[in-house]
């Protein structure tokens, strides 16, 4: 069986690497995402497990979104897609999903392998 092969070495800043796991996860999953929503999940990586107010308060002061209602309105979107969890009552904390296994500390280096396979006529 011949198999055409890419490989591609990039360098990526810490906050590239983080977006191109999350918009990974997001393409193959089939969620749409606009810069707005990559922006938001990529910081919530960067801040781990913080306070839902704290957070929308935040993303909406960096100007991610105009006002902190829209950010929870995008934090709501993807805790129902299973990729943002939320845990507490009264003061709710929220986090990225860990099976999304997003790395943001540290040297990263993705190690991806995607194939696509033709099927064979016998």
């Amino acid at each position: 069986m011949i198999v055409n092969q890419v490989s591609k070495k990039v360098k990526m800043s810490k906050g590239d690497i983080v977006k191109y796991q999350l918009l990974t996860h997001c393409y193959l999953e089939r969620i749409t995402v606009s810069n707005a929503d990559l922006d938001c999940l990529t910081m919530l990586a960067f801040n781990g497990e913080i306070e839902l107010t704290e957070f929308c308060n935040y993303a909406s002061d960096e100007g991610i979104f105009k006002t902190p209602q829209s950010v929870r309105n995008a934090v709501i979107k993807f805790e129902r897609k299973g990729m943002i969890e939320k845990n507490g009552k009264g003061r709710k904390m929220i986090r990225l999903a860990t099976f999304l296994n997003v790395q943001a500390k540290g040297n990263v280096l993705l190690d991806y392998k995607f194939v696509s396979l033709e099927s064979v006529e016998v």
